[in-house]
């Protein structure tokens, strides 16, 4: 049998009926449908917040808090040189608008940050908002030129 759009079939047993509580004693599932007898968890409207654990103290409240969150931290995109060698032919522009539409950096944030890690053997002329040391020294021997973008 060729199997196409036409012809295919979910195996046996793997839909099953739904459950219909509340139908009567011959259902197996009549009167207190499935729920059990009284308490919270039978009563209608009842739902569980999340981390509730029955009153004793919550897992989160007996953890300390930690740490804050620096509402000034930078975010930086980071590029190393070996990336640069790979995805870039001697002589290219690159620029962070370059990186971003090339998928090397995903979003350039608070700017583009060019590090070192890595040797380069062609002259790029790179453009970014930082350079490490050894990035700028690497580049320049390389026979490139740095370029940095004012923030």
């Amino acid at each position: 049998m060729v199997l196409g759009l036409h012809n295919l079939r979910r195996p046996a047993g793997a839909v099953h009926r739904p459950k219909r509580v509340g139908r009567g004693p011959g259902s197996g599932h009549g009167k207190t449908a499935t729920r059990g007898h009284k308490g919270q968890k039978s009563r209608s409207g009842f739902s569980l917040r999340p981390g509730f654990e029955g009153g004793q103290m919550p897992l989160i409240r007996r953890l300390p808090k930690r740490g804050f969150t620096n509402e000034f931290k930078k975010e930086w995109a980071e590029v190393n040189l070996d990336v640069l060698e790979a995805r870039f032919e001697a002589g290219a522009e690159v620029t962070p608008k370059v990186l971003q539409e090339r998928g090397i950096v995903k979003k350039i944030g608070d700017g583009v940050v060019i590090l070192g890690r890595g040797e380069l053997t062609k002259p790029l002329r790179v453009v970014a908002h930082r350079f490490s040391a050894s990035a700028r020294e690497k580049i320049l021997a390389a026979g490139g030129s740095v370029e940095v973008i004012a923030r």
